[in-house]
Formats: C-alpha cells, sequence, structure tokens
C-alpha cells in the first residue's frame, strides 16, 4: 500500500514537473485569474482609491494614430504573433521573456480585462519613467525593470499593500530601512519617487549579486530571497524561474508573469488599440526648495496658485498635506517655474506660520477633523476654464467628492453646467469672509483707468498680500501685467497693475 502510494505521488510530482518546467507546454494550456488575484486587486484598489481621478486622468479613450482602430475595438492576435513579438522582446533584453498560458492570461487583464488603467498608467509613465531609467542604468541594471512599478503599484506612490507595503515600489518598512528609507508619524520616503528608486535599485542589484538570474531576482523581491531558496531546495536544486514556480508562494507564481505581461503591453500599447489618457495636472520640469519651518500644503498652494492635489502629486513623501519642522531641512518638489516666486514670498510664509501639528484624525490646512459636519449646499456655475480640481480647491473639498455629490461619470465639465457642493462649514465661512474682506480692501486701496483696476503699494506689502486682497487674482496675474517690475523691492506708494476692467 505504502508503495502504491509513493508511485502515484511520484507520478504526480513528475507530472507538476513536467507542465511547469516546459514553456510551450504551458502555452497549450489554459490560465485564467481568480477574482481575488493579488495584480487584480491591486488594479481595483487604485481605482477605488480615486487616484488616477485626482490627477485629472479620464475616462474617454483617445483615437488610435497609428491604426485604424475604433477606439472600442480590442484586436485579437493568434499565438505565433505573440511569440514573435516576445521574441523581439527578448533579443533585447538581458532578462529572459517567455510567453505561454499565465503570461496571457496577464496580457489579456493589461490589455482587454483594465485596458483603461493602462491607458492611464500609460500616460504617467513620461512622468516616472525618465527617473527610473536614470538610476537604472546608473546602477548598470535593464531599463526594462521600470516597469516593475507598474506591477508594484501601478505607478501611485502612496499605494500601500495589505501586508503593509507601500510607494511606487512597495518596500516593507524593514527592508525600506535596510536601504536607507525613513519613515516617521509625518513623512513616508518610500512614497519619494527618487530616493525609493534608488533604494529599489540597490535592492535588485544586490538580489542579482546572490541569482545571477533575472526571473530569480524578481521572484526573491516579490517573496523574499528566503522563500526562493526554500523553492530551489524543494525542487532538487534548480534554478529556473518555470521549474521552481510551483514550490513559490502562490502570489509570487503570478508575479514574473505579471511582469512579463505588462512589459509586452506596454511595447505594443498601440497594436493592442490602446492610447495614453494623459493627466490634466502635468508635471515635466520639476526642481526642489529646501523648506527650513513648518509648512501646510495649503499655505504653498494658496501662495502659489498651484492646486493642492497638484502638490500632493509631486510630494507624495508628506502623509499629511504637512511639512514637519525637523532638525535637518526638508525637501519640496515645485514646477521649475514657481521656485522663483516661492524663494521671494518664503520669510512671510514662515513668518505667517502659526498652526499647530497635524494628528493623524485631522485635517493639516484647517486644524478640523477629517469629516465635520457640512453645510447646506452651495450651488455653483461652471464658468470658462474651470475644472473639478479648481473648483475643489476653492471650496476645500475633493474632485471625488463632487463626481460623488453630483453623480458625475466623467472629469469632463460644461460651462453653465449647475453644481451642487457641500464645502466644510468652516471653508465656507472662511470663503465668505475672505470675499467679503476682498471687496473691501479693493473699494479702499485700488483705483481704475477704465482700462485696468490699480493698486496703491503700501509698507510691508508683497504680491502675494496684494493678490489676496483681490478675488479672483493670483500673483502670477500681477507679475505677468506689471513686466520688469521686481517683486522683491516693491516701493511704497508705486501703482500696479492688478486686472483688466470687468
Amino acid at each position: 500500500m505504502k508503495q502504491k502510494s509513493y508511485y502515484i505521488f511520484l507520478y504526480i510530482f513528475l507530472f507538476v514537473q513536467a507542465v511547469f518546467a516546459n514553456p510551450d507546454t504551458l502555452l497549450t494550456n489554459r490560465y485564467e485569474l481568480t477574482p481575488d488575484n493579488p495584480v487584480l486587486s491591486l488594479i481595483d484598489s487604485a481605482v477605488a482609491a480615486g487616484y488616477y481621478e485626482s490627477l485629472g486622468i479620464g475616462d474617454e479613450m483617445p483615437k488610435s494614430a497609428k491604426f485604424r482602430y475604433s477606439v472600442d475595438s480590442v484586436p485579437e492576435f493568434d499565438n505565433e504573433t505573440y511569440i514573435r513579438r516576445f521574441k523581439k522582446l527578448d533579443s533585447g533584453s538581458p532578462i529572459k521573456f517567455v510567453y505561454n498560458a499565465h503570461v496571457k492570461a496577464y496580457i489579456n487583464l493589461y490589455a482587454k480585462r483594465r485596458k483603461k488603467i493602462t491607458a492611464k498608467m500609460l500616460g504617467l509613465a513620461p512622468v516616472y519613467f525618465p527617473i527610473f531609467e536614470e538610476q537604472l542604468d546608473r546602477h548598470g541594471i535593464p531599463l526594462e525593470l521600470k516597469y516593475l512599478a507598474i506591477v508594484e503599484s501601478a505607478l501611485n506612490p502612496k499605494a500601500k499593500s495589505r501586508v503593509g507595503a507601500s510607494g511606487l515600489w512597495q518596500f516593507m518598512y524593514e527592508t525600506g530601512k535596510m536601504y536607507g528609507l525613513d519613515v516617521s508619524s509625518y513623512h513616508d520616503e518610500r512614497s519619494d519617487v527618487y530616493l525609493s528608486t534608488e533604494a529599489a535599485c540597490r535592492y535588485l542589484k544586490d538580489l542579482y549579486k546572490m541569482y545571477n538570474n533575472w526571473d530569480l531576482v524578481l521572484a526573491a523581491y516579490n517573496c523574499g530571497p528566503g522563500n526562493v531558496n526554500k523553492a530551489i531546495r524543494r525542487s532538487g536544486g534548480k534554478t529556473d524561474f518555470w521549474e521552481i514556480m510551483p514550490f513559490l508562494p502562490r502570489e509570487t507564481n503570478g508575479y514574473v508573469p505579471a511582469f512579463m505581461a505588462v512589459v509586452y503591453v506596454m511595447n505594443f500599447a498601440a497594436e493592442h488599440n490602446i492610447q495614453p489618457i494623459k493627466p490634466n495636472i502635468s508635471c515635466f520640469k520639476v526642481d526642489t526648495v529646501q523648506i527650513q519651518s513648518q509648512l501646510t500644503f495649503a499655505q504653498i498652494s494658496q501662495a502659489l496658485n498651484i492646486p493642492i492635489e497638484y502638490l500632493e502629486y509631486i510630494n507624495p513623501t508628506y502623509k499629511h498635506n504637512y511639512i514637519p519642522a525637523t532638525a535637518k531641512a526638508n525637501t519640496l518638489c515645485l514646477p521649475y517655474d514657481k521656485i522663483g516666486l516661492f524663494l521671494t514670498n518664503e520669510a512671510m510664509l514662515y513668518d505667517q506660520n502659526k498652526v499647530k501639528k497635524p494628528t493623524e484624525k485631522e485635517t493639516p490646512e484647517l486644524n478640523i477633523t477629517v469629516e465635520p459636519q457640512r453645510n447646506e449646499s452651495v450651488v455653483y456655475k461652471v464658468k470658462s476654464g474651470d475644472g473639478l480640481s479648481k473648483i475643489a480647491q476653492k471650496y476645500n473639498c475633493r474632485a471625488t467628492q463632487i463626481k460623488e455629490w453630483n453623480n458625475l461619470k466623467s472629469d469632463r465639465l460644461q460651462v453653465g453646467q449647475t453644481l451642487y457642493l457641500y464645502p466644510k462649514s468652516s471653508s465656507a465661512t472662511q470663503q465668505k469672509m475672505q470675499e467679503v474682506k476682498a471687496a473691501q480692501m479693493t473699494a479702499n486701496k485700488s483705483t481704475s483707468d477704465g482700462e485696468f483696476v490699480y493698486y496703491t503699494v503700501k509698507p510691508g506689502d508683497t504680491f502675494f498680500k496684494i493678490a489676496a486682497k483681490f478675488d479672483g487674482t493670483s500673483v502670477e496675474d500681477i507679475i505677468k501685467l506689471n513686466k520688469g517690475l521686481d517683486p522683491r523691492s516693491l516701493k511704497q506708494g508705486a501703482k500696479i497693475k492688478i486686472k483688466p476692467v470687468g
């Protein structure tokens, strides 16, 4: 009886080995993703969190500029076409690209089932990929590993896994600490695009020294070297991913195929009728400044006329939209053309700063609970140039909330469209007070020649303070109207243009 059981076990073992050891055999088998698949769950959680929506990324797919596809067309290809394309990928990379049933299941996920999300990630690629490529190249690592961040985080720097991994490269707390990523109550360097990419490159490089095999490096990045070493021992010393696949954790079984599928889809997106959906909030030219004191994103947003969502997008390190005062200066990322304006108003921002440190249950901009009692609705008529982010900033709410309150299916707004808003009570009161104050200040201190409104500079005035006195006027507007005027040396009594009349 024991001998019979032994032969049954041996037959099952040899069958599993034969199936997984041969990629060609895998090609003829059928493999479907389960609803609880980790990669599928990651993509759906990014959608549920409203991350892409907060960047102004809509749902409308652009029409193909390369092929004559209709917008909703989903092209189909035979295995020979896939094999030919994978051979092309394989010939140009030190990573071994294999096409089989497992990989095809993930191709179907990214190119069919979640096609729109892939289009959105494709739209974000020009923001993140140059940063990844620069670091990968500096460390001598295959550039194709830039696509690993798609599998890990769907290009969301604030992504968090159910087990506590965080950031674009999904570092666990301890692994992040090992590679110099600091985490505190107010900031998390695992979400810092530059620092986390540098750490990921060092970690991948260390793993390659262990295995000298990029497939095993990817597996170890997902489940840890201990699990990979255990799988190698259980397989009898095999070192090919497809041979040790049955002995790896379930999540890792799909991790390497998902990576290969992502590389394929991102390189052959046009062939699959996937065009990039670009974010409305884009920042391809950024620079950094060192912050010497505590600041909130709300203060910076008001001073520089930048939407808070924009600041969140390029500064994902800060947990509560708040930069704490620490022993060493903190880094703030800003659009390149806003650096000079920040430096001009930096001292004034610090002088104004009287906010207390936020707690986990508070919104730092206003020091109120995250979900305070809201006032009755405000009826808002959409004006030319309005966007969800702009309206949300004005009424201290989120773009996703506006869509929910008004049952909007897309981010597009029509001029004259009526929106019902429910601003936080303190925000609504503050908004009205600011409007009254601006009207009073405008009446008392401005003049007009029939074409422009002018303001007479008072002692202590800055462009930022002056702009705050006039509703609908930004510092940028004043600078454009007063070319050649140095904002650092405003003279008392000087008249400056504020805005056109009417």
